[in-house]
C-alpha cells in the first residue's frame, strides 16, 4: 500500500478469501481492488474459520503468511455485546449463526463496510454496511 494514509478501513468475510485462496480471480482482483481504496481487515472469527479449513502444518503457515496482508480485529466486549444481541434479534427469524453474528456485530461496532459473498446471510441486519462481491 506504499506508505499511503488509509482512512476506511473493509472487513472481509470468510467466503472472499476461501474464493482468494482457490485462486479464483475474480476474488483476487475483488480484494487487489478492494486494497487500493481501504485497509484489508477480518474478524479473529474469520481467521479460525480459516484455520479450521487446513489439512496440514503447511497450509496453516501458509494461510499465516496470507493473513499478514490483514488487519485484524479481535473480540472485545462491546463486539461480544453486540454479536449476543444479534443472535437475540436474528436468531430465530433469519437463523443466524454465531460466526456469522460476530463478524457482523465487528462490523458494526467498528463502524466499516463488510464485504461478502453471501449477503443472504447479513442482509436482514440493521446497521450493517454490506458491500456485494463480486
Amino acid at each position: 500500500m506504499g506508505g499511503k494514509v488509509m482512512d476506511e478501513t473493509t472487513i472481509i468475510d470468510t467466503d472472499i478469501l476461501i474464493d482468494a485462496s482457490r485462486k479464483v480471480k475474480i476474488a483476487l482482483d475483488f480484494l487487489e481492488k478492494t486494497e487500493k481504496q481501504s485497509t484489508l481487515s477480518i474478524s479473529t472469527i474469520t481467521k479460525m474459520e480459516l484455520m479450521v479449513g487446513c489439512r496440514d502444518k503447511k497450509e496453516l503457515k501458509s494461510l499465516d503468511k496470507f493473513l499478514l496482508h490483514f488487519q485484524l480485529f479481535s473480540l472485545n466486549e462491546e463486539i461480544t455485546n453486540k454479536a449476543v444481541s444479534l443472535l437475540s434479534q436474528y436468531r430465530l427469524s433469519h437463523g443466524l449463526l454465531i460466526p456469522d453474528a460476530i463478524i457482523a456485530a465487528t462490523a458494526i461496532t467498528e463502524d466499516y463496510p463488510f464485504a461478502t459473498k453471501n449477503i443472504k446471510d447479513f442482509r436482514f441486519i440493521k446497521g450493517l454496511k454490506l458491500l456485494s462481491y463480486p
